[in-house]
């Protein structure tokens, strides 16, 4: 069976996917920010297609004040949803999206060793994780935006699987392509309607900036480098 296309973005980094999609215009370049490595497990870049959890705010005795959904919030689509790690894909970068302001976690060492046990490649929070060491052995590659002592339970519910989630600028969508880069410290996701463009952008973008380069080291100034390679 061939390789699918998207492994030959491993040649490239975090930041050159960004440089492709934002010639593309792509809202927000693809950049999920400020969501990072979480767990010290082998610092090797991460790629495979998203698989998307959505969760929705809930009110609990200890935290009495819950965020109204947005009138633009996705339709549940689960009839009985259950843990939502039961839900994982196999073979995908799962992409949780939980609401903004809450001090609770939304991932933690059981949910993250049922994923891995069903197949994930690993898990990008856009939100808080908890119970760091159990994450780390599970060997499963979690980024996060941060961390909480709380469980989920506290403040949030699973509420839909595989519909578009919003990180600030970026919308990921089920299929799309994240890769989370150690060496970067930032993950991107590239919308898989743009994949065919962008691996053929890839290599025009990094070999300019290599002559950039070039130039700048031998004093050429950096507007003239880029007069000459990158226009």
């Amino acid at each position: 069976m061939a390789s699918p296309k998207w492994q030959a973005l491993s040649r490239y980094t975090a930041c050159d996917i960004a440089d492709a999609l934002l010639k593309l215009g792509v809202p927000g370049a693809g950049y999920l920010p400020r969501i990072v490595r979480s767990t010290r497990v082998a610092p090797e870049k991460v790629i495979a297609p998203a698989s998307t959890f959505l969760m929705a705010p809930k009110a609990t005795p200890s935290f009495p004040s819950s965020t109204p959904l947005p009138d633009n919030f996705p339709k549940s689509n689960l009839a009985d949803a259950g843990p939502y790690a039961d839900h994982t894909e196999p073979n995908t970068i799962v992409v949780i999206s939980q609401p903004k302001g809450q001090d609770c976690a939304v991932v933690g060492g059981i949910m993250a060793a049922r994923m891995k046990q069903l197949g994930a490649l690993g898990v990008l929070v856009d939100g808080q994780i908890r119970d760091l060491e159990d994450l780390g052995k599970t060997g499963l590659h979690v980024w996060s935006r941060g961390t909480s002592i709380i469980g989920a339970g506290a403040q949030t519910k699973f509420h839909a699987k595989n519909v578009p989630i919003q990180v600030e600028n970026t919308i990921v969508e089920p299929g799309d392509i994240i890769m989370m880069d150690p060496a970067e410290n930032g993950a991107v996701a590239i919308p898989k309607g743009k994949l065919d463009e962008i691996l053929e952008l890839l290599p025009k973008i990094v070999a300019a900036d290599e002559k950039v380069l070039e130039d700048v080291k031998q004093g050429v100034p950096v507007a003239e480098a880029f007069k000459r390679h990158r226009s």
